[in-house]
């Protein structure tokens, strides 16, 4: 049964689509205004941890999504230098058994497309495409629908424009890191890469993501450095191509021949400088408010910027439901965002020591059993969201 005037979500990506979905499951119809006319998803792979696949399961989406990812055994941290494995924290049956929920990696584009399946069949969500929203959002969309919503979500990432109307909100700024994305098919893939681990290759100044694709049987490989040239953002990702080939080689120069070979022989990554949003208001009256990385974009060093953005959807749909006012939503996500970009900054510090650093890092971490490596996690993959 619908519960009155519509949600106005702006962004048709993985926050705007689950947030459409969230808002549903509470019985409020959601209309999604997107200005591609054809959705598709940048990027390759994607992780998810247990505390956005229970949202996910809650949404009635784990069956499918199962059939297009793999649950890895284990989350390995691997010296990049010499390969010897530094730590493990065990996942796969374990991650289900711990934390009451799977931890997946699939392709970003698999799970949008499930995503956009349910919103298609849902009879309170509808899609917009090839709308662009004018400012005020409110009244832009109030002239689309004949009716004003009773809040505008903005979900629509990093360069929000929804954002820019905010008085008080966050700016989005470039961070110095870059990440380089590639894909790998398996036969092409260094046999340090395994087809039943995430493994994170950690080294000075960088590190190297690696995790299997099982659709495509290909890995996704993510390199993230310190980089330059924060303009490339929104234009130029492809700079020519012997210059963004040497920048990565000398990035890793110091790394193990296996790594070295790899990123010499593979095609040409995608180049992403990388933003992230400060700290600011994410809502204005009760009328609209943000969510996603338009709310809070964070670095990638804990694979958490997907599961917030599904975490926000959730919270946001029950807090409304409710009546509760929006700015007791901002107040309970941010203290919970804040204390995952805490874990991303120490990742940051741990994943790209150097010297005497480092020694004591691979000390400190060889020493753990992978329990205890994991029971770390609990208070991130074990949280059970507002509902």
């Amino acid at each position: 049964m619908s519960r009155g005037e519509p949600v106005a979500i702006v962004g048709a990506g993985i926050a705007g689509l689950t947030a459409a979905l969230c808002f549903a499951r509470k019985g409020i119809p959601a209309e999604i205004f997107e200005q591609a006319a054809v959705l598709s998803e940048a990027g390759a792979g994607l992780q998810l941890s247990p505390n956005a696949t229970r949202i996910l399961t809650r949404l009635g989406l784990l069956p499918r999504l199962e059939q297009v990812w793999s649950e890895p055994e284990a989350i390995n941290l691997v010296s990049g230098t010499s390969l010897r494995t530094i730590a493990s924290v065990p996942s796969g049956p374990f991650a289900r058994d711990r934390w009451k929920a799977p931890y997946g990696v699939l392709h970003r584009a698999d799970l949008q497309k499930n995503l956009l399946d349910a919103v298609d069949a849902n009879p309170l969500c509808r899609l917009h495409l090839g709308i662009q929203t004018d400012d005020p959002a409110r009244d832009s969309i109030a002239r689309i629908l004949s009716k004003r919503p009773r809040l505008v979500v903005g979900a629509d990432g990093v360069w929000s424009k929804i954002r820019n109307r905010i008085e008080g909100a966050g700016k989005a700024t470039f961070s110095g890191n870059v990440a380089r994305r590639l894909t790998l098919g398996e036969a092409d893939a260094p046999a340090v890469f395994d087809s039943m681990k995430v493994t994170a290759f950690l080294g000075g100044g960088s590190h190297l993501v690696a995790y299997p694709l099982p659709k495509t049987r290909s890995f996704n490989v993510v390199a993230i450095t310190g980089g330059r040239n924060p303009s490339e953002a929104l234009e130029d990702r492809t700079p020519p191509q012997e210059d963004a080939r040497q920048r990565l080689l000398d990035a890793f120069s110091s790394w193990h021949p296996q790594i070295i070979d790899m990123l010499r022989d593979a095609a040409e990554p995608t180049i992403w400088p990388l933003h992230e949003v400060s700290d600011g208001a994410w809502y204005q009256g009760e009328e609209v408010v943000l969510i996603g990385d338009a709310a809070h974009a964070m670095m990638p060093f804990a694979a958490q910027g997907a599961a917030m953005a599904i975490e926000d959807a959730f919270e946001l749909a029950s807090f409304v439901a409710d009546g509760r006012p929006l700015a007791a939503f901002a107040d309970h996500r941010k203290s919970r965002v804040a204390r995952v970009r805490s874990r991303g900054a120490f990742n940051r510090f741990a994943y790209h020591a150097r010297g005497p650093v480092r020694i004591g890092r691979d000390l400190v971490l060889s020493l753990r059993r992978p329990e205890s490596l994991a029971a770390d996690f609990d208070w991130l993959y074990g949280y059970e969201p507002r509902d």
